[in-house]
């Protein structure tokens, strides 16, 4: 992108991230069932100024607002939410998109004991694309991650910090890696 650099203000931090679902009741439950995160709000956006902000005319949303248990609030109450255009909508021919499709994203998430909920969450259904690795390099080096997918084929991150940044920041670790 060219151009000149913008000045005079600055990003403070993330207020959330987002997710488009095809069935908000079955993802609701789904990130609160085998992800475990905590529903905050729901809410319908059926409005002049949703339809201007999405940019899609006849849009009507239903929307949900998840948290993770314990964590604070920091600059927002809630840090992922899921999208249903009930209408608008534009259906993917593509049930999974591949993870390294340009415009493709993921949420990752910090766990405490990665091979337990590994586990625990193939046991409830969830559809992983890799088993645990270890991070051999770079700025998570140590630690174990892996990725798996929602209802709707997006992307998740789930990864364990290697003991000592797991200390370093206060994150209890109930077990080593995966």
């Amino acid at each position: 992108m060219k151009g000149s650099r913008v000045s005079g203000t600055r990003i403070v931090g993330l207020l959330h991230a987002a997710f488009i679902v095809k069935d908000i009741d079955v993802s609701v439950d789904w990130y609160t069932r085998v992800l475990g995160l905590q529903l905050v709000h729901r809410q319908r956006g059926d409005n002049d100024y949703t339809r201007t902000l999405v940019g899609v005319e006849d849009a009507v949303l239903e929307v949900a607002q998840f948290r993770v248990p314990g964590a604070s609030d920091g600059i927002s109450t809630h840090m992922l939410e899921l999208i249903q255009y009930v209408t608008g909508a534009i259906q993917s021919s593509e049930a999974a998109p591949p993870v390294n499709r340009v415009g493709a994203a993921h949420v990752a998430f910090v766990v405490t004991d990665l091979g337990l909920l590994h586990r625990q969450m193939l046991t409830a259904g969830a559809q992983f694309v890799n088993s645990p690795v270890i991070v051999t390099e770079g700025a998570n080096r140590g630690a174990s991650a892996c990725y798996l997918r929602d209802p709707d084929g997006n992307v998740l991150e789930l990864m364990q910090f290697d003991e000592s940044r797991a200390e370093r920041l206060g994150i209890l670790s109930t077990s080593s890696h995966g």
